[in-house]
């Protein structure tokens, strides 16, 4: 056995009490740890002593502490960001709010602008800005660290001339339509449970929406019909469990939700056409 592949057993069974993908967390560790990908560590690991780094990676992953802001890093849809504490790390969920846009622009020109409703580190809109070369966008978010995430980001992946951000409270102030408008609202309610660290971790303004976790919503429904195009798609993350709740606030307001689902088949997105 190599000396990574001893240090991966290590590591892997130090989280197995506090993670339920200790393999996994081990492996991302150990790339992070020696400046390559997951997949290189895998297919040609490097006869190396694991960096001395790699054990308080693993011991601040022990405690909880979510694996992207140990790395610094999080790959969303085709795009990898920089992530740190104050941002709300992307989740492969909210994928099914990008694969919906794909399939309603599918045998066009795609989206010529686009709108992202609390961008966090620029997840779904600079995710968007690469899928169509061509469009332009907006990312607002109520938080500036979050934004200095999303602007360093924009600036790393070449899209900062076509990505416009700006620190607001939702909606407020921007009076244009869009063709695209993307949003993962915080949708927890205030005394659920979240996952291990999650809560501990990363910014409760980006998770908790009061009791019943739907007071986002009733702030966002009544601004979508005057935000979004002719022909437009709104994509807007929901809770597995919201699907109804959330969908009688936007009917409320004058609008018909479609459901999108993610690959676990769970409810996971409310689909609003202009």
């Amino acid at each position: 056995m190599s000396r990574i592949a001893r240090a991966l057993a290590r590591a892997t069974e130090q989280l197995s009490k506090s993670s339920v993908t200790p393999r996994l967390d081990a492996e991302l560790l150990m790339a992070a740890a020696l400046d390559i990908s997951r997949d290189k560590l895998i297919l040609d690991p490097p006869n190396v002593e694991a960096p001395a780094v790699f054990a308080a990676m693993v011991e601040r992953r022990r405690l909880a502490e979510p694996v992207a802001y140990i790395t610094g890093q999080r790959a969303f849809w085709t795009i990898d960001l920089e992530v740190g504490p104050g941002v709300l790390i992307p989740r492969p969920d909210s994928e099914t709010l990008i694969v919906a846009a794909v399939e309603h622009f599918a045998g066009t020109s795609g989206p010529a602008t686009i709108l992202d409703l609390g961008t966090g580190p620029g997840t779904l809109l600079l995710a968007a800005l690469d899928e169509w070369p061509k469009a332009t966008g907006l990312g607002v978010d109520a938080s500036p660290i979050a934004l200095s995430f999303a602007r360093r980001n924009a600036e790393r992946l070449g899209l900062a001339g076509r990505a416009t951000l700006e620190l607001g409270d939702w909606a407020s102030g921007i009076d244009r339509r869009f063709d695209l408008v993307l949003c993962n609202p915080p949708y927890v309610a205030t005394h659920d449970a979240t996952g291990p660290g999650v809560a501990d971790y990363e910014p409760a303004e980006a998770l908790f929406a009061g009791a019943d976790g739907l007071d986002d919503y009733r702030r966002l429904a009544p601004e979508i019909g005057r935000l979004l195009a002719p022909g437009g798609l709104a994509a807007i993350e929901i809770g597995h469990d919201q699907s109804d709740s959330a969908a009688a606030l936007f009917a409320a307001a004058g609008h018909a939700a479609s459901l999108a689902r993610d690959l676990a088949e769970r409810p996971r997105a409310l689909l609003i056409t202009g």
